[in-house]
């Protein structure tokens, strides 16, 4: 039998596609209809934005702690959180969690070194990409990184709070979306992370200046792995 999956959720969007890719990889690992047992917490996203406004981080550690046990209650084996701006406070919400943790950086981190990427762009909310989540987790492992110019963050941040995580989705923004993507290859990426879990829904990899990882389905798969061998 799999092992039970605990979902910390924030936003809705991003929860959604999450729990989805986990169901799809479980039926492909584990036959038709089949997948681990997901459990999710969903405190509201309002009660997150409340404390990340005001650089609390210690407050959003309680939330994520109070989900974590919830988890845990019904059975969950580890957590995932498919938030990337959350993950700044997951160094304080490990040590006192009831049960253990993937880390959604850690994740996308290993997948940027087994494919080889040596310089990767960075883009999600203002707070991920101008804080500590994906430069604690490329460092150790030799990769560099890089994020926006200051407008192009403030233009991604208003696209994935106006928009994206209202579930509007236009062909304007993914064209912004593109656009910094081309200005961050002529930096010298040679990757970039879709480091919010909802700008996958709206950026196609097909079409993307450059090659994308994907943070969401990133997490779900490595969590049906973890599931799997537990």
């Amino acid at each position: 039998m799999a092992g039970h999956i605990g979902i910390v959720a924030c936003s809705a969007e991003g929860a959604a596609l999450c729990y989805r890719t986990i169901a799809i990889e479980g039926f492909r690992a584990m036959g038709e209809h089949d997948h681990p047992e997901v459990t999710m917490s969903s405190i509201p996203m309002a009660r997150h934005m409340e404390p990340i406004r005001r650089d609390d981080w210690e407050a959003v550690a309680r939330l994520m702690l109070d989900a974590a046990r919830k988890v845990a209650g019904a059975g969950a084996d580890f957590a995932i959180c498919p938030d990337n701006t959350l993950h700044q406070a997951l160094p304080r919400v490990r040590p006192a969690s009831p049960i253990p943790w993937l880390s959604i950086a850690e994740v996308v981190a290993a997948e940027a070194r087994r494919r080889g990427f040596r310089r990767v762009g960075v883009m999600g909310t203002k707070y991920l990409m101008e804080g500590p989540v994906y430069p604690a987790a490329f460092e150790p492992l030799g990769i560099e990184w890089r994020i926006p110019p200051p407008a192009d963050r403030e233009r991604i941040n208003q696209a994935i709070f106006g928009e994206l995580v209202n579930a509007v989705f236009t062909d304007e923004t993914r064209a912004m979306l593109d656009s910094v993507m081309r200005r961050l290859e002529a930096e010298g990426c040679d990757a970039a992370v879709l480091a919010c879990t909802e700008i996958p829904l709206i950026v196609r990899p097909e079409e993307a200046p450059l090659p994308t990882l994907d943070s969401t389905r990133l997490l779900a798969k490595a969590a049906v792995a973890r599931a799997l061998a537990t």
